[in-house]
């Protein structure tokens, strides 16, 4: 696989011909090419369009690419076909840029036999209703025709539907045919970052997060400072974050200004994934997987920490205990199975508390970081006791770690040295104004430790300094636990500072939004 050439477009989305002079080149300074969408100006604007765009072109810094996206393929523009065919033929003869064009507007071209520079013209192909069907199909019909460029974009609804994604631009490599493939949404973010170093023509981004034209866009800034995608190469050396969901993680935020630190040639990608036995057998697993790619490692995290178990070839004897794992190292042709949390999240405590023997601790959760957690203050000898919602399930979970087992809706934490949040609940988003225990709950509670770490401030640790109780956030503990995932995949040792620092800026300017 030959190194491909980076592009990143960026595009633009005013209302008035007046604006964008300006937004060009705001864009121009995060961009390798910019696209006109010329489907968001007004309609009264995009009638004078055509006298405009000479000097817009001209002076434009990079290749610009126009588009007159139509509504029934994620654009504003309400033109039937007849008025978008007259609209182009006036504007493809205006000058030296790509063109992006529907495959109903690239046929009318071609039967018409009209005259165009079929090496600017890009026919492209959006659905925005659901995973990838038939793109092989759809392929086929856009490469069918002369234009020099083929696009498909198509949302995903897990990350697996990137496949189908990578396969397109291995067919259009392959057949030395330019092509663009992207999978929107949150779950296609990967085809964003490594389509490039793949063979896709360019990649999208944004100049910011409210100016995102599609699903999963990351900003422009993102793409060229935290993932390094102009570094990015078929030997780039590919990590990342299995779970769902995993948009509000900073664990990119941590490991990629690690890697770059220590000059490593390698990425780590959140990758949304709701069937993650699908994504561990066709993506993973390197004697089953489905795309040729580099991949080192993963972090797991919620609800999948259990759930990889079965795909892996060995489990580490500490993680087996544990009985969940939030690291997948490849080695060769099998997976290893880790669990860095339970020393990450028993450090803090130790510091903070000293010895733990015989102190009460309460374990509020059922999933893996609660298992990690009561592995790690038993092997500290701490009288244990779990609270959940569902307490006929996890009786089992409460005997394996020698923990009473009480439903977390008739809590009463008086008398418990430690309160230990092993939940999502208090996370950045819907569920950030929830927290499993109140101020009158935690009575004389020493200390409460939240391994939820976004925001900083959870609406628990907020009920606990209420309370009077000492405070311990997640932060550390996914910072500690980061560390160990970085040696074990590229068997050297990250500055932890860096990885500090980075999470607390990613964590302020979060909280600006």
């Amino acid at each position: 696989m030959t190194t491909a050439a980076i592009r990143i477009c960026v595009p633009v989305t005013v209302e008035r011909l007046s604006e964008l002079p300006s937004a060009v080149n705001q864009a121009a300074g995060l961009a390798d090419i910019v696209e006109l969408r010329l489907d968001y100006l007004k309609i009264d604007e995009l009638e004078n369009l055509i006298d405009s765009l000479p000097s817009l072109i001209s002076e434009a810094l990079h290749p610009l690419i126009l588009t007159l996206r139509p509504a029934d393929q994620g654009g504003r523009s309400h033109l039937d076909l007849s008025h978008r065919l007259e609209f182009w033929f006036q504007i493809l003869k205006t000058g030296d840029c790509y063109f992006d064009l529907e495959l109903d507007v690239v046929e009318q071209l071609v039967g018409r036999q009209a005259t165009v520079d079929w090496g600017r013209i890009i026919c492209s192909h959006h659905d925005f209703s659901g995973g990838p069907a038939n793109l092989e199909g759809i392929y086929q019909q856009l490469s069918a025709t002369p234009a020099g460029l083929v696009k498909i974009a198509v949302a995903a609804k897990d990350a697996v539907d990137c496949v189908a994604v990578f396969h397109l631009l291995d067919r259009g490599r392959n057949e030395r045919r330019r092509t663009i493939a992207i999978a929107m949404g949150e779950a296609g973010q990967m085809t964003r970052i490594l389509g490039p170093a793949r063979g896709s023509f360019l990649t999208y981004a944004s100049t910011g997060n409210e100016r995102a034209t599609a699903p999963g866009q990351t900003t422009a800034r993102e793409i060229r400072e935290l993932y390094r995608i102009h570094s990015v190469n078929p030997k780039t050396a590919i990590t990342g974050l299995i779970g769902n969901p995993v948009s509000h993680s900073i664990s990119p935020d941590i490991h990629n200004p690690a890697f770059a630190q220590r000059e490593i040639n390698a990425v780590y990608i959140p990758f949304e994934v709701h069937d993650a036995d699908a994504f561990l057998r066709r993506m993973i697993h390197p004697r089953s997987r489905e795309i040729d790619w580099n991949l080192r490692g993963l972090s797991v995290t919620a609800p999948h920490k259990l759930a990889v178990l079965k795909h892996l070839d060995r489990i580490d004897p500490a993680a087996r205990e544990i009985g969940a794992v939030n690291t997948i190292v490849v080695q060769g042709r099998e997976l290893h199975g880790y669990n860095t949390d339970a020393e990450a999240f028993i450090e803090p405590l130790r510091r903070t508390l000293g010895s733990l023997k015989g102190l009460r601790c309460a374990v509020i959760g059922a999933g893996g970081a609660a298992r990690a957690a009561l592995w790690a203050l038993r092997k500290e000898r701490a009288k244990l006791a779990l609270f959940v919602r569902n307490q006929e399930g996890s009786q089992q979970l409460a005997k394996e770690f020698d923990a009473t087992c009480k439903p977390i809706c008739e809590a009463d934490f008086n008398g418990f040295d430690v309160i230990v949040n092993a939940t999502p609940l208090g996370t950045r988003g819907r569920l950030e104004d929830e927290t499993p225990a109140t101020a009158a709950q935690m009575g004389n509670v020493r200390l409460v430790y939240d391994l939820v770490y976004n925001p900083l401030e959870t609406r628990f640790l907020s009920e606990a300094r209420a309370a009077g109780c000492k405070r311990l956030a997640g932060l550390e503990m996914l910072v500690t636990q980061a560390a160990a995932q970085f040696k074990l995949w590229t068997d050297k040792t990250p500055d932890v500072e860096v990885m500090r620092f980075a999470a607390i800026n990613a964590l302020s300017r979060e909280s600006k939004h």
